[in-house]
């Protein structure tokens, strides 16, 4: 029921994916067979990989071979443990693309990392710890705070840091009568990092 991804794991560099998929299946009393393997190997987006070995592998590559280690059994729940630590951003888009897909099959992920801009874009829920203890937990839209209005006009940035979506028509129409020139108007919000900063590094 369960699928484990360290955040430092190694795979004999000798073997091939699909040898290394069968490896944990014997180790999990999987009974998958071929057909597991090979659709977990596509599920990864590695079926072209199956017969590379691991020392040939990219390190984006043998993580999502981690991944598909992980999902040997199909467990219920996967965890992972700073999954896109150490990769490029085409490796991080690929992983948080695959977590998603996960997602939509049912498998429950609960996600390890430090890298919160990635907990911000997958997870519907956050919980963030602090000496062991919960400090803080909800959606990540429930933990974030707005942070007001800014808008880009021909003579710089204007901010509204207490404004709210509802004020932008307003503001914007002031600012027109005014004669100034509007180019862009964003709602800013903080971030999990501000969140993270403030409740368990104020300094």
């Amino acid at each position: 029921m369960l699928g484990y991804l360290a955040e430092l794991f190694r795979f004999p560099g000798w073997c091939t994916g699909s040898e290394v998929l069968a490896l944990h299946q014997r180790l999990s009393g999987s009974r998958g067979g071929p057909a597991e393997r090979s659709e977990l190997l596509e599920l990864v987006g590695l079926s072209d990989a199956v017969d590379r070995r691991v020392e040939e592998m990219s390190k984006g590559m043998q993580q999502r071979l981690g991944i598909a280690q992980a999902l040997v059994g199909e467990p219920r729940l996967l965890l992972l443990d700073e999954p896109t630590s150490a990769l490029d951003p085409a490796g991080r888009r690929r992983i948080r693309t695959l977590l998603l897909e996960l997602q939509a099959r049912g498998i429950a992920v609960l996600l390890n990392s430090h890298l919160l801009g990635e907990v911000e874009r997958v997870c519907d829920r956050v919980v963030i710890l602090a000496g062991g203890k919960v400090v803080i937990a909800g959606r990540p839209d429930e933990l974030t705070t707005p942070g007001g209005v800014e808008i880009q006009t021909g003579h710089g940035t204007r901010r509204f840091p207490d404004a709210r979506r509802a004020d932008v028509p307003r503001i914007v129409a002031q600012l027109v009568a005014s004669g100034v020139e509007i180019y862009e108007v964003t709602m800013s919000r903080s971030t999990l990092e501000d969140v993270y900063l403030e409740l368990v590094d104020p300094t």
